[in-house]
């Protein structure tokens, strides 16, 4: 069985780049779209939220605003987003901090501007932190 290869850019860098997937769940504008092996090429547009990428060993976790997909032929996903991040690198004291900045601002008369962004701030804060905790929770031995 042929796997899946994902790779993830920024503007700024390359986030994630590995290979041997036997599974990839992640958010379009039309819904949450599962990618498995043999899928046929695919562009999407990609919505803010969750990366879910399964091994046979594990799973990755990962943050992603908007951008877009590609699947070729050969099972190699290539996603090109404003912003995405992996759920190990979130740092949860910066995070919240960056919350408790983007809900001050919303409280403050501001501009419309300056509330979208602020909103939007917000809601990438409380995808990585639901992430981040997750991801967390997965590591943590069971009682």
């Amino acid at each position: 069985m042929n796997l899946l290869k994902l790779k993830i850019v920024t503007p700024e860098k390359l986030v994630f780049e590995e290979d041997e997937f036997t599974s990839v769940t992640l958010p379009t504008e039309n819904g949450e779209i599962t990618i498995l092996p043999g899928h046929i090429p695919l562009v999407s547009k990609i919505a803010p939220g969750e990366i879910i990428a399964k091994k046979k060993s594990g799973e990755e976790l990962l943050v992603t605003t908007k951008g877009f997909l590609r699947l070729n032929e050969k099972g190699e996903i290539f996603i090109l987003s404003d912003y995405a991040v992996r759920s190990e690198d979130v740092e949860i004291a910066k995070v919240e901090e960056a919350k408790k900045r983007a809900e001050a601002t919303m409280k403050e008369k501001v501009s419309e501007k300056e509330f979208a962004l602020a909103e939007a701030d917000l809601r990438r804060t409380l995808l990585e932190l639901k992430v981040a905790h997750r991801k967390r929770a997965l590591k943590e031995p069971k009682v």
